[in-house]
């Protein structure tokens, strides 16, 4: 964990500081060394959130985005259960960053127990997902007149495939500094539609404190994009065409609005 309670106040780990763990109360000891970042560690092999997972560079760099005020916030539900979330913003989305691989049931978990939730996964963990996921955009049918949003039809893609049943808006990671990879998993038919969203557009919604600013990724979400893709299958069904895998282009020019 980047926090511990030190004398009762929120405090990054230094060396030969002592703590406890703000949602168990256990004591945690600053674990400083020269290879792994420097964090809090419970004593023993205690673990009080079982949805929390080792904290690698990356995941510290997403937090780095946010202020620290809005980092490893602790979430109460209403019977009593109790998590961490990565960051929570002042408009209320818990964003979690997902290193590792999560089985479908404890994401399930967490987006019931999260109301309004937002994944950022890493996309590099396997050397085959970043070439998958691009090649299935490439080849997708642009969606209205964004041609930066695509309807995917390639199964060959391991992120989607384990991803695409998530009811919250997903975001790829594939290290690349100027954009993510929206996995927008509310469609009616399972099919895969992925928005090519700017990085800094992504932090700058939700860090502003501007209500302006902030709301608008919540127009995103819960207008824009629906809208979009409700038009876009509408016009589908009123002009059907088989897809032939082997002839995207054809079948992208079909669409193009």
């Amino acid at each position: 964990m980047k926090f511990a309670l030190v004398s009762g106040q929120r405090q990054e780990a230094q060396p030969n500081l002592s703590g406890e763990c703000p949602v168990c109360g256990s004591p945690m000891i600053a674990r400083c060394g020269e290879v792994r970042l420097w964090h809090w560690a419970h004593k023993g092999r205690r673990l009080c959130d079982p949805w929390w997972e080792n904290e690698t560079e990356w995941h510290r760099a997403w937090k780095d985005q946010f202020p620290a005020e809005c980092q490893e916030i602790i979430h109460h539900a209403e019977d009593g259960e109790r998590h961490i979330a990565d960051v929570k913003t002042e408009r209320g989305w818990v964003i979690e960053f997902q290193y590792s691989y999560i089985k479908p049931e404890e994401r399930r978990s967490r987006e019931a127990f999260y109301k309004k939730l937002v994944w950022v996964v890493n996309g590099t963990r396997r050397k085959r997902d970043r070439v998958q996921l691009i090649r299935a955009w490439k080849e997708g049918v642009p969606v209205g007149r964004n041609p930066l949003v695509r309807k995917a039809f390639s199964d060959d893609c391991g992120l989607l495939r384990e991803w695409a049943g998530s009811n919250a808006p997903i975001f790829f990671d594939l290290g690349e500094m100027e954009g993510l990879w929206w996995l927008f998993a509310k469609n009616t038919n399972g099919s895969a539609y992925i928005h090519l969203f700017s990085r800094a557009q992504f932090i700058e919604w939700h860090r502003s404190t501007a209500t302006g600013a902030a709301r608008q990724f919540e127009v995103f979400v819960n207008d824009i994009l629906p809208k979009l893709i409700a038009d876009y299958e509408s016009r589908s069904r009123a002009q059907p065409l088989r897809w032939d895998p082997l002839q995207p282009r054809v079948y992208r020019k079909r669409f193009r609005f």
